[in-house]
């Protein structure tokens, strides 16, 4: 295995710790004001990473369908709907009495890291085998996205541990814990990219439907209680745009 395609794996966990280590900065819980920055960019950020990283990706892999190309990501988005639907349905009724928002959202968060680990795992195999029009830049565009959204997921989820009587080495982990599943999903798929080749785009648009849900689920909902909404929206318009351009301009 070469060491871009290694260090390629690793670029999306390095958002996470990155993210986790705000709560070393912080004394009290993070700021109301700058959690809703945080959530608005990353919403953003999973919104553009869907559509050009994912998506878009899937539909060129099922091109030799024609017309028909939509029919592979329609299935996959829907069943990562579906599934994530139930999953979240599960959570909540196991967890409606005795579970803080926190570790819902650190499930969640959790849950829709494995098809994205899975994603970069399929495009990096991609590289690596030469079985299609995907370049190591553009694999390198959809891994540094997620690795920006994983900033602000690992900084919500770190964060509001110190106020739950949690130590700050504690609630880093807690972070942290979050995104390891990224790398070793990767890892997996990747090795066995050659059994799942012919149902990448499915993967693909499983793993879009898993960004979405959780930005439509979770983040956009959060990130528009109280006042001061259009500061999300603002930060959301951001992140987007700067996903768009890391695709464009690394695809």
């Amino acid at each position: 295995m070469r060491l871009e395609i290694i260090f390629s794996m690793l670029i999306p966990f390095f958002g996470t710790i990155l993210g986790a280590s705000a709560v070393f900065f912080f004394k009290k819980n993070i700021q109301p004001t700058l959690y809703k920055i945080l959530i608005g960019f990353a919403s953003g950020v999973m919104v553009a990473a869907s559509i050009w990283s994912l998506i878009i990706p899937a539909l060129e892999e099922s091109s030799y369908l024609g017309r028909l190309s939509f029919i592979p990501t329609l299935i996959g988005f829907i069943i990562g709907i579906i599934f994530l639907l139930l999953i979240d349905k599960l959570l909540k009724n196991k967890t409606k009495y005795n579970t803080k928002n926190t570790s819902m959202l650190m499930l969640a968060v959790t849950l829709h890291n494995i098809p994205e680990g899975m994603a970069v795992g399929v495009v990096l195999a991609e590289v690596y085998y030469g079985n299609s029009l995907m370049t190591i830049a553009s694999a390198l565009a959809l891994c540094i996205g997620i690795a920006i959204q994983n900033i602000p997921e690992g900084a919500i989820i770190s964060t509001p541990l110190i106020t739950q009587n949690k130590t700050k080495r504690k609630s880093f982990l807690y972070g942290i814990f979050s995104g390891i599943v990224e790398p070793i999903s990767a890892i997996i798929t990747f090795w066995i990219s050659a059994i799942i080749k012919n149902i990448l785009p499915y993967i693909l648009s499983l793993a879009a439907a898993a960004m979405l849900y959780v930005v439509v689920e979770e983040l956009i909902p959060e990130s528009q209680r109280d006042d001061n909404t259009s500061i999300p929206t603002i930060s959301f318009s951001i992140g987007f745009l700067i996903m768009m351009i890391l695709d464009v301009a690394l695809g």
